[in-house]
Formats: C-alpha cells, structure tokens, sequence
C-alpha cells in the first residue's frame, strides 16, 4: 500500500544565474579594492565617477522604480550633503570622512519637511514640485556668505591632506599625498556603492519590498490590501534621501571645491541619472549598473561634440525607449530570463514535484 504523501511547497528567488553571478561579483569586488595598487591615478578618478553615479542611479530608481516617485528633484539632496560637509570641515574643523556621514543625516532631515509637502503632489506634479524645492535650496545655499555665496569655496588644504587614513595609505604603499586622496575617496565610493546595492536588494526581498511593488503598481488597491503607503514612501525617501547627500558630500570631498550652481545642477545630478536608469532598466537593480557603463563610454567617446553631446545622449535615450522600453537589462532579461539580482519569488514543490521525484503518484 502506498504512503500518501502530502504536497510541500516552498518559495525561492535564488536562481542558477544568480548564484554563479554572486561568485563572479565577489572576486570584482576584491579587483575593486585592489584598484588603486594596480592602475593609474586618472583610472582611479574614472572609477571613482562610476561608483559615484552608480550610487545616485540606484538611489532614483529606488524612488522612481520602485516607489513610482518621479523625482526631478535629486540635485537638492546632492547640493545639502555636499554643503554640509563643507560647512563640517571648513567652520567646524570636522575631519572629512566623519563630515561625509554627518551631511547624509543633514540631508535626510532636509527630506523631511520635503516630503511632507511634495507627498500631497501626484504624477507631473510631484516632479515638478521636487525641482522647485531644490532651486529653492540652491538661492538660499547662495545666499551662506561664510561658504562663498553665490561664487562657492573651496576646502581648507590641510582638511583633504589630513584626512583619516591619508598618513596610513602614505607608509603602507609609499603614495603621495593627492595619490592616496584619491584612493581613500575611491575605497568610500566603492564601499558606499556597495552597501547602497546591498541595502535595495536586501528591502525588495523583504516584506516591505513587497509591499512597496504594490503601492507602485496600484496605490488604492495596495492601501485597500492594508499596506501603508505613506510610510512606505516616506522610508524609501528618507533611505534615498540619506544616501544621496552621503555621496553628493564625497563627491565634493574628491572635487574639493564647490558652488551653488554645480552642487545643485540638475543636469549633473539628476538629468544624467535619469539618463543611466533609463537606458539600463528601470525598476531593475541591474539596470543603473549597465547603464552607467554605457554613459561613462558615451561620455568618453562624445566628449570632444560639444553640445552635440546632449543631443546624442539625448538621440539614444529616446532610440532605447522605443526599441527598449525595459532599458538594456530588460530586454536581455525579457530574452533570457536570466536575473543576477532576483526579487521574483517562485513557488517550488507540490504534486508535481513529488511526481517527478517518485512521489505517491510516481
């Protein structure tokens, strides 16, 4: 007499890609800290803009991806972390690297008062209301005397010389002063940029990233299931928010100057961004990873156009939008089905895998 057996099921989101990307993505991370002993300084400072992009590319498609928060807006957060670290080091004598952190818990309070206005706006408004916000921020950025007005400043030479870690990597490595700023601003960026992957992976696999999905794809009918929408929006745009400000406030570490106009551009800090995420994938934690691969090699090889270089990216953009509506990423996915970065949960088990294993039916 056969022994009924009854069916078991279980939920997965690993996949035979995703495990084998995960070998190959641990031995780039340790080439990526390896970097700044194997290439040159101008390969460095190359790498240094990827992982920086890459952050505020993963931070808009975090809202804009995943929330459905269309932000126009994100040159705000970039200019506050990137001011605040100024003011940190060069009224407060604040060591840098701590600064980088402090400016991204200034920004985030900024994000506040922020979201408690331009949440009340939905779609084109919302967008809207976010870079009316940051202009704001930058006239009244302007108007801080003590860090250069409207002209801006630059950071005392002995806060970057000084920085904690420069005397270390100087003996252990024998680097000059400006070579081991740049390494100690690249190991950040790498280790921000890290942590900021690791952090959206590890929400849109949680319960919240679930619920998160749902106020994106139907906000009324998510709020009738009892997912709060309004908090979940709010934590993404605070996370974002934070991270943003602590890579605008390293951004400005490396650059060592600043001014109203280039904190707060929103061609720098939010047009290109949109540009990364859009031809990668958006909604995709791949995407801004490919796409900013892509735009670090558009910039290179159309740097020499002048403001033809704006109407090509731009030419590219719209080719991918309608031949690629998914980015890059999406339609390699589409294609393949292969994900690097699972979110999807796929339920395994049941009759017919007791079936196919010799199960009571077998």
């Amino acid at each position: 007499m056969e022994q009924l057996l009854s069916p078991t099921f279980k939920v997965e989101t690993r996949t035979g890609a995703s495990a084998a990307f995960a070998l190959m993505a641990a031995i780039v991370v340790i080439l990526a800290f390896l970097a700044p002993l194997l290439v040159s300084r101008g390969a460095v400072q190359d790498l240094f803009f990827i992982l920086t992009m890459l952050v505020l590319a993963q931070c808009w498609n975090l809202l804009a991806g995943y929330a459905g928060l269309i932000s126009v807006g994100q040159q705000l957060f970039v200019g506050c972390g990137a001011y605040a670290m100024f003011a940190l080091v060069s009224l407060l004598g604040l060591d840098p690297v701590a600064a980088v952190l402090v400016a991204g818990v200034f920004a985030t309070i900024v994000a506040v008062p922020t979201a408690f206005f331009t949440f009340r706006l939905y779609g084109p408004y919302f967008a809207i209301g976010t870079w009316v916000i940051a202009e704001v921020g930058r006239l009244l950025f302007a108007q801080w005397k003590a860090l250069g007005g409207g002209t801006g400043t630059s950071l005392p030479r002995d806060a970057t010389r000084d920085m904690i870690g420069i005397d270390l990597l100087k003996s252990l490595f024998r680097m000059k002063s400006a070579e081991a700023g740049d390494a100690l601003t690249y190991w950040l960026a790498l280790v921000l940029a890290l942590v900021t992957i690791g952090a959206i992976y590890w929400l849109l696999r949680s319960r919240n990233g679930l619920g998160l999905a749902a106020v994106r794809d139907n906000e009324q009918a998510a709020r009738a299931l009892g997912v709060d929408a309004r908090r979940m929006k709010t934590m993404v745009y605070l996370t974002a928010a934070f991270l943003t400000g602590c890579c605008g406030a390293l951004i400005y570490v490396q650059k060592q100057r600043i001014s109203p106009d280039a904190a707060f551009s929103v061609i720098d800090w939010t047009a290109y961004v949109i540009f990364i995420v859009v031809i990668g994938g958006i909604g995709t934690v791949e995407g801004p990873i490919i796409g900013v691969i892509v735009f670090f090699l558009l910039q290179n090889l159309l740097a020499g156009y002048g403001s033809w270089y704006l109407l090509i990216l731009g030419l590219v953009a719209i080719v991918t939008m309608l031949f690629a509506p998914r980015g890059l990423w999406g339609l390699f996915s589409d294609r393949t089905g292969i994900q690097l970065f699972p979110v999807r949960r796929i339920l395994k088990g049941g009759p017919l895998e007791h079936k196919q294993m010799g199960g009571p039916n077998g």
